[in-house]
């Protein structure tokens, strides 16, 4: 989708949109998807993404489980598993097989039934299959806490037997040790410690030449030697050799287990990115259950035909308040492409414009929109927008300078696959003559098939919608009794910009008025 000027999705705030959306991702891979949301063009990505985003909303409604679970980065991970020569750590390996793991579970649920109820998640999973042996190789050389069993080699397991007699040699041996030198008296109150890996005693200071052995440090006061005696000096040289041969073979081990799995990489990369797509998916239908949406009716041609549609954002931020979203209704069609919609200043106008157009992005998006089930909406390829006060202070242009510059970029861009909104055409000029370009202006546009909202206070606007083909008026409702908006949009007539009627209502002077 094309759009004008760049800093249109920001004025329709859909940046705020993807913020909401990405707060309900668990994954790296779903948050990014949420940030670069892509805005489709064509009929069958839409689909696509709606059906999913409507199907998990349609699990969370009715409390199932779907087990996407997996929330842990390995993208570095999953790199490294496919050059040659790496190694995986136990605990890398223990989270790809919990990936493998959550992929087997997602496979396990989409069984025949729920492939039928489920179409559109089903697809994710199109080509891809569950790979056992990835968990049972793992399984093989790791126990559940990522440690090498002692079976994953002979080597090991002689090594690991070696060590273990080897220290319940040492263990016997230091234990008469310290019962030996504890009856006289040298020992300090821990009586032994480790340093460098190494059993010692913890020897007073005044009686360490009673002991003989390696000194390895003292305390910080000095009050205490840490001593390695003599008699298992040669036990504690046997133990760090074969920890050393044990780190050597664990190591070995690993770098074949990353090379025998290396060649599942490509599958667990697809692992990971379903998985990332399904927390996607599921942000989406969060989202969608946020506020109240509805999968509409996509049809491939220009066509909006809103029923109950409600600003998102601003039916969030009067939720919390308490504050009731009025709804929009509006139909355009080949018939009647473009609504010139008049009304009092702060009556809900430039909101109404605004929100069309968010729920455009919104559906051609992927995301369930804030309106009626039985909304329908066409595809639009360009989305054009001129909305509040757009002086460009580096090309010395004048607010209507700039309007006008922007007006003509609409009128040699526009056709039937336009969807264009312009909040107050023609303002910012002499009423007369800012009125007769907004008049060509808007006649062009329909000339060109464009469809789009305008918002005006001229009347020579409203009298013109009533006689050109393919436009239509709307106004926006007003209490004149009361003298307060009412926020709802009535399409097919005029609205009057109650110039006096507020007056009246804000106290100025009658006789003022009256003149």
């Amino acid at each position: 989708m094309r759009f004008f000027p760049e800093s249109t999705l920001l004025q329709l705030e859909f940046d705020k949109v993807k913020d909401l959306l990405a707060a309900h991702a668990r994954t790296e891979l779903g948050k990014a998807r949420c940030h670069d949301l892509r805005i489709h063009t064509k009929k069958e990505f839409i689909d696509l993404e709606l059906s999913q985003t409507a199907e998990y909303k349609m699990i969370l409604d009715s409390g199932q489980y779907f087990p996407n679970d997996f929330t842990l980065a390995i993208q570095k991970e999953l790199k490294l598993l496919a050059i040659p020569g790496s190694s995986l750590s136990g605990e890398q390996f223990l989270m790809i097989r919990r990936l493998s793991d959550s992929a087997s579970q997602i496979f396990r649920w989409f069984d025949a039934e729920k492939r039928n109820m489920y179409p559109g998640m089903a697809k994710v999973i199109d080509n891809l299959y569950d790979e056992k042996n990835i968990r049972e190789m793992i399984d093989e050389v790791l126990d559940d806490i990522g440690q090498v069993r002692d079976h994953a080699s002979e080597e090991l397991a002689s090594i690991r037997s070696s060590l273990y007699r080897k220290r319940n040699e040492l263990r016997k041996l230091f234990d008469r040790i310290v019962a030996k030198l504890r009856k006289q008296g040298y020992l300090a109150d821990t009586e032994e410690s480790f340093m460098n890996g190494r059993r010692v005693l913890a020897v007073f200071a005044e009686q360490k030449r009673m002991v003989k052995g390696v000194m390895h440090a003292e305390s910080d006061s000095r009050r205490t030697s840490f001593i390695e005696p003599e008699e298992t000096t040669e036990l504690n040289n046997d133990i760090f050799s074969l920890e050393h041969e044990e780190s050597r073979e664990v190591y070995r081990i690993l770098r074949n287990l990353t090379q025998s799995l290396s060649v599942y990489a490509p599958l667990l990369q697809s692992y990971y990115r379903m998985n990332g797509d399904f927390d996607f998916i599921r942000a989406k239908a969060r989202l969608a259950i946020d506020i109240g949406a509805s999968h509409p009716m996509v049809i491939d041609q220009a066509h909006i035909e809103l029923q109950e549609a409600r600003h998102p954002l601003l039916l969030l931020f009067n939720a919390k308040t308490g504050k009731p979203t009025i709804p929009v209704n509006l139909k355009l069609d080949a018939q009647n492409r473009i609504l010139v919609i008049s009304g009092p200043n702060a009556g809900g106008k430039t909101v109404t414009l605004k929100t069309v157009g968010l729920l455009q992005l919104m559906m051609q998006s992927g995301l369930l929109v804030s309106a009626g089930a039985d909304s329908r909406m066409g595809i639009f390829k360009q989305l054009m927008i001129h909305i509040g006060d757009t002086q460009s202070l580096e090309f010395e242009l004048s607010t209507y300078s700039s309007h006008l510059k922007n007006m003509k970029h609409f009128l040699e861009h526009a056709n039937g696959k336009t969807l264009f909104f312009i909040d107050e055409l023609g303002s910012g000029s002499d009423p007369n003559l800012g009125g007769a370009f907004a008049e060509v202006i808007l006649e062009e546009l329909a000339r060109k098939h464009a469809f789009g909202i305008v918002t005006t206070h001229y009347l020579n606007l409203k009298v013109m919608a009533q006689k050109v083909p393919g436009i239509i008026n709307g106004a926006m409702q007003f209490d004149e009794q009361n003298l307060l908006p009412l926020y709802k949009l009535q399409v097919g007539k005029p609205g009057s910009s109650y110039t006096f009627s507020i007056a009246e209502r804000i106290g100025l002077d009658k006789r003022l008025i009256n003149r």
